[in-house]
C-alpha cells in the first residue's frame, strides 16, 4: 500500500470510516484522519498512530485549511444528501479529488451535474466507492462489453450473512415515503415501491428480490449508455408484500414522527457487523443486458460490503494519488475499467 499521507479520511471515526482507516492503518500507511469531533478523531488516531485535524462542514474556511495539503479525500460521513455538496465545494475550491461511498441516487446526480467545473479544476469527483457502487458498476460496463448493443439492464445483490451498519439505516430512514425510481429511456422514473418483483439466481437457486433506488440507476447510466435500467435487491416474500403496501402509505411512513421514532431505533443499535460477522459474510450479484430476446448474463462473488468498501476506497484512492485519475465526474468502471472489481482481493465473476 502507498503512503497515502496526502489522503484524508473524513468521517473516520463513524462505523465504516474507520474500518477504512484501520485497514490502511494495516497496511502501513498514513492518511490524515478527519472529522467534526475532535475528541473522536483524536482518540482514533492516537490508537492507530495516524496524523488527524477536525473541522466541521458548515465552516468552508476551516474545511479549506483542512484540505490545503491534501490531493485525496475519502469522505465517509453521511447521509451523503447533507454532507456532499460542501465536501465537493471544498474540493473544488482546493484542487483536492474528491471519493465518497455514497449509494444515493440524487448524489450521483449531482456530482455528475458539477464534471464541467471538476474538468476546469483539474479534479476528479468519484463518488460511490465501495460496494455501493463499484462491483454493480464493474458489472455492468462487462455486460455492456459483451452486449454493445443492449438497450436494457438488469442488476441484482444480497449479502449472505451482511448486517446493516448505523449509517446505511439512517439512510434508509430518511428515504423513507420516497418512491422506487429507475431509468426507463434515458429518463429517472419514479415507480411506487413494491410493485417491481423478480426471481433471481444468484448462484443458490431462486430467491424472490424487489426493486430498489439503488444508485446504479444514475450511474450505470452514466458508465455504459443502457437506457433502462432496474436494480433489485434479495427480500423475503413477506417484504415484498411490506413494501408495496408501503408504497402506498409513502406519505404517512415518510412523516417526521414515524422518522423519528426510527431513528431512535437506530441510534439504540449497533454501530454495525462486527469483525466476525463481516468475516463470515459475503456478497452476490447477478446482471443481465438485454437487446431484444439477446441476452448476456453474468455473476460476481465479493467480500461482505463494508469490507470491500474499504478494500475498494483505499485501492482508487492509491490510484489517484500514483496519478491514474482523470478530471471530471467518473464512476469506478468508467475510469478504472470493467476488469477493476476483479483486482480486489476475495472478488470472482462467471458468465453465464
Amino acid at each position: 500500500m502507498t503512503n497515502l499521507s496526502r489522503c484524508l479520511i473524513y468521517g473516520a471515526y463513524g462505523y465504516t470510516g474507520d474500518l477504512i482507516a484501520r485497514r490502511a492503518a494495516a497496511g502501513g500507511a498514513l492518511p490524515i484522519l478527519a472529522g467534526r469531533s475532535a475528541s473522536k478523531v483524536a482518540a482514533l488516531a492516537e490508537e492507530l498512530g495516524l496524523p488527524h485535524r477536525a473541522f466541521g462542514l458548515d465552516d468552508p474556511p476551516a474545511l479549506d485549511r483542512g484540505l490545503a495539503d491534501v490531493d485525496v479525500v475519502i469522505h465517509a460521513a453521511g447521509p451523503f444528501s447533507r454532507t456532499s455538496e460542501p465536501m465537493v465545494d471544498a474540493c473544488l475550491r482546493t484542487g483536492t479529488h474528491y471519493l465518497d461511498i455514497t449509494g444515493e441516487i440524487d448524489v450521483f446526480e449531482a456530482c455528475a451535474a458539477r464534471g464541467g467545473e471538476a474538468e476546469r479544476a483539474g479534479v476528479m469527483l468519484m463518488p460511490g466507492t465501495g460496494f455501493d457502487v463499484v462491483p454493480s458498476d464493474c458489472l455492468a460496463n462487462h455486460l455492456k462489453r459483451r452486449l454493445p448493443e443492449a438497450t436494457h439492464l438488469v442488476l441484482a445483490f444480497t449479502s449472505v450473512g451482511g448486517k446493516t451498519s448505523h449509517g446505511t439505516a439512517t439512510t434508509m430512514v430518511e428515504s423513507l415515503g420516497r418512491p422506487n425510481r429507475v431509468r426507463r429511456d434515458g429518463a429517472l422514473t419514479d415507480v411506487r415501491l413494491g410493485e417491481l418483483r423478480r426471481e433471481v439466481d444468484f448462484g443458490r437457486g431462486p430467491v424472490p428480490t424487489l426493486s430498489i433506488p439503488w444508485g446504479d440507476v444514475s450511474t450505470a447510466y452514466a458508465s455504459t449508455g443502457i437506457p433502462n435500467i432496474e436494480v433489485y435487491t434479495a427480500v423475503p416474500r413477506s417484504a415484498q408484500v411490506g413494501a408495496r403496501v408501503a408504497g402506498y402509505l409513502g406519505g404517512l411512513l415518510g412523516s417526521a414522527p414515524v422518522r423519528r421514532r426510527l431513528q431512535r431505533r437506530v441510534d439504540a443499535g449497533p454501530a454495525g457487523p462486527t469483525d466476525a460477522q463481516r468475516a463470515r459474510a459475503f456478497s452476490l450479484l447477478w446482471g443481465e443486458a438485454r437487446e431484444g430476446t439477446t441476452k448476456a448474463q453474468a455473476r460476481l462473488r465479493c467480500p461482505e460490503g463494508y469490507t470491500l468498501t474499504a478494500i475498494a476506497s483505499l485501492a482508487i484512492a492509491e490510484r489517484v494519488l500514483e496519478g491514474d485519475f482523470a478530471a471530471g465526474y467518473r464512476t469506478p468502471a468508467m475510469m478504472y475499467g470493467a476488469d477493476f472489481i476483479l483486482e480486489l482481493e476475495g472478488t470472482e465473476r462467471t458468465d453465464l
